[in-house]
């Protein structure tokens, strides 16, 4: 048996009332005296209302515990006995801190059994209940996602299911073979299309038009039109195919798609126009600057690759730390440019002529470039220089950890959350089964449908909650079951 200090509360030490409203409670074996003045400080918690209802019935006192003894005058709960020494600290210290090691969705369920509000949870510990409900949530749209790809519902109308298959077979490649047969093919029209686009800028590869101006070879062009034609098919149908139009135009990838077709198409019409308009100046430029943005398609691979769609998120989560790079680093170059100038003025063949020419020459020392182009001739020039790239290297050196950890830590929770939701999609397929087999008669009268009935069925008492309703706009009381936690499933 374990008790806490009562020598704050000098009304519950006297020894003739404290007989009659100390209560004895049982939790999970551990044993634990409580003084009924302290649990009355909250009167709409479980263990004020078990104080107040001692002399009632037994079967209101039942309702509040598991288990009771009249004899001994002691309540059973089945509950788990750490986080209970947790939330017993309310009474005594107005607010509840949760120990290492505990799950925190099942410390918040806890707190709703013995009716302690979240307000009294530390700050601390309810960010890191924040962080793990961000985890749930995502488990939960990929669960969504895949559960989205089995659901086949007989109420939905023949064009949404097409418009459906159409959107897995050209947007999710683990979907079935014929996806992943498209993926790889767009891949190689992106690889093919940026050779192409390399081996046309060659001299001896390029011939000369009727006036004289060389042009990329026709069978390049030839390549390169194939190129864009199935970039464009496809981007037709993953639009028509797409959920969300609206989204699906402005997402920052599908942009990339789209501005790297654009071009080919605005060269052919102002080639249409006549050559009167290709003629002028301007548009001879407009149309080289758009050839140009053909660059923009060999950012399509991150479509394909989860590598680079990692690297880009974990640089997202790392905008802090390279604005401190690019902060040191600006700091360093106005400061040892300034320096160099003046340093270097009293040489009469110095190369560094104004403040804002030496920007360069500072960028190129402090990143260790070092072009040589312009360079110090004098001995404190030299001084500058050599301490210019060490503080560079310093500068360059410091935020590089926390980008690297960042990345690691992006990856490896992504491989957690996708074990996760395969995890929970196997409770659920075993749930699924389980209620198949108690519905024996059902599945004899729709053979076809009886997968499809358990999982629906099993769905609304899924481990996460989130499942089923929209993701919360505010606060409110937790109801999650633990994915990994036997005594939340002991408790549910």
């Amino acid at each position: 048996m374990w008790t806490l200090p009562r020598t704050r509360f000098a009304h519950c030490n006297n020894a003739s009332s404290r007989d009659e409203k100390e209560i004895a409670v049982n939790i999970g074996g551990v044993r634990l005296v409580l003084c009924g003045d302290i649990l009355n400080r909250y009167p709409d918690s479980r263990l004020a209302e078990l104080v107040n209802c001692s002399t009632r019935s037994f079967d209101v006192i039942s309702s509040l515990c598991d288990d009771y003894d009249p004899g001994k005058r002691e309540f059973y709960f089945d509950r788990d006995p750490d986080s209970f020494k947790c939330i017993v600290e309310v009474y005594y210290f107005g607010e509840i801190h949760m120990k290492r090691g505990i799950c925190p969705i099942c410390f918040i369920k806890e707190m709703e059994f013995w009716k302690i509000d979240l307000s009294y949870l530390d700050e601390c510990c309810k960010s890191n209940l924040s962080e793990k409900e961000e985890e749930l949530a995502e488990i939960a749209d990929k669960v969504k996602l895949i559960l989205d790809d089995l659901d086949c519902d007989p109420s939905v109308s023949r064009s949404e299911r097409w418009q459906k298959f159409l959107w897995k077979l050209m947007e999710k490649p683990e979907s079935s073979l014929p996806a992943r047969v498209i993926a790889v093919v767009s891949f190689l029209f992106i690889l093919v299309s940026s050779v192409v686009m390399c081996l046309g800028t060659i001299p001896d590869l390029q011939v000369e038009d009727s006036e004289g101006n060389r042009v990329e070879h026709p069978t390049l062009d030839a390549i390169e039109t194939a190129c864009i034609g199935w970039f464009t098919v496809e981007y037709v149908l993953r639009l028509a195919s797409s959920p969300n139009k609206v989204r699906f135009a402005l997402s920052f990838m599908n942009m990339i798609d789209f501005l790297a077709i654009l071009p080919f198409y605005v060269v052919l019409v102002l080639t249409y126009l006549g050559t009167a308009m290709m003629e002028l100046v301007n548009v001879q430029q407009a149309v080289q600057a758009l050839r140009i943005m053909r660059i923009a398609r060999i950012f399509k691979l991150a479509r394909h690759s989860s590598g680079l769609q990692t690297l880009t998120y974990a640089l997202k989560r790392s905008f802090k730390e390279l604005g401190l790079l690019l902060m040191y680093m600006g700091v360093g170059i106005f400061v040892f440019s300034a320096l160099g100038y003046t340093m270097e003025q009293s040489h009469p063949e110095t190369l560094f002529r104004s403040i804002p020419q030496s920007f360069w020459w500072a960028i190129i020392t402090m990143t260790t470039v070092g072009y040589g182009d312009i360079y110090p001739k004098t001995t404190l020039g030299r001084c500058n220089a050599a301490i210019s790239f060490l503080c560079g290297v310093i500068a360059i050196a410091l935020p590089i950890h926390p980008i690297i950890n960042n990345f690691v830590i992006y990856y490896n929770k992504q491989k957690v959350l996708e074990t996760a939701a395969k995890h929970e999609l196997e409770l659920m397929e075993l749930r699924a089964l389980e209620l198949s087999m108690k519905s024996s008669s059902r599945r004899c009268d729709a053979p076809g449908n009886a997968w499809e009935g358990a999982m629906r069925a099993s769905r609304s008492d899924t481990h996460i909650p989130l499942l089923s309703r929209a993701h919360r706009t505010e606060r409110e009381p937790v109801k999650k079951k633990s994915l990994t936690s036997d005594q939340s499933e002991r408790n549910s």
